[in-house]
């Protein structure tokens, strides 16, 4: 089988300018032009029919801009795992727990209340469950950006989330 490069939807149509809007019905025809596969997009309300020497046409309305979608966070589920990490001494376990409290933190379901050193020296947080006021202590592993970021698609993977 031959692979063909074709562009993708222009979002202009060719016969008048105008910007093809999502929802907005077109017509599109792939011609060939210097030994290339052209695709040509027409609005509907602009298309006379398909040109002389398509290889082929069809309609379609245009589609709205994929958004990148954010996952559903179930906090239960993210505080269960937090919980069961509660005596976990490995790096993965206090990196996992440690990114857990972040999402809870911003999801508004745990709260900063202090921050404190343990008896190895490791800085603390001390956090507060909004809901039922539970206080945990969640060690910083002093993770930088990147290695949050990597640790939170792990989280998500992890959950399902992804």
């Amino acid at each position: 089988m031959t692979d063909y490069e074709i562009q993708g939807p222009a979002r202009v149509c060719a016969a008048t300018g105008r910007e093809l809007r999502a929802g907005d019905g077109f017509h599109a025809v792939l011609s060939e032009q210097g030994g290339k596969f052209v695709r040509t997009d027409y609005a509907a309300d602009a298309w006379t029919g398909p040109p002389e020497g398509a290889v082929a046409h069809w309609a379609g309305k245009v589609r709205a801009a994929e958004k990148p979608r954010r996952p559903v966070v179930n906090d239960d589920l993210l505080i269960g795992c937090f919980d069961r990490l509660k005596d976990s001494t490995d790096a993965d376990g206090l990196n996992f727990r440690y990114v857990a409290a972040l999402l809870l933190m911003r999801r508004k379901r745990f709260k900063f209340e202090d921050a404190a050193r343990d008896e190895h020296g490791r800085d603390v947080m001390v956090l507060k469950d909004a809901r039922g006021g539970a206080v945990h202590h969640v060690t910083d592993p002093r993770l930088t950006d990147e290695q949050i970021a990597t640790v939170q698609t792990e989280v998500f993977r992890v959950l399902g989330w992804e």
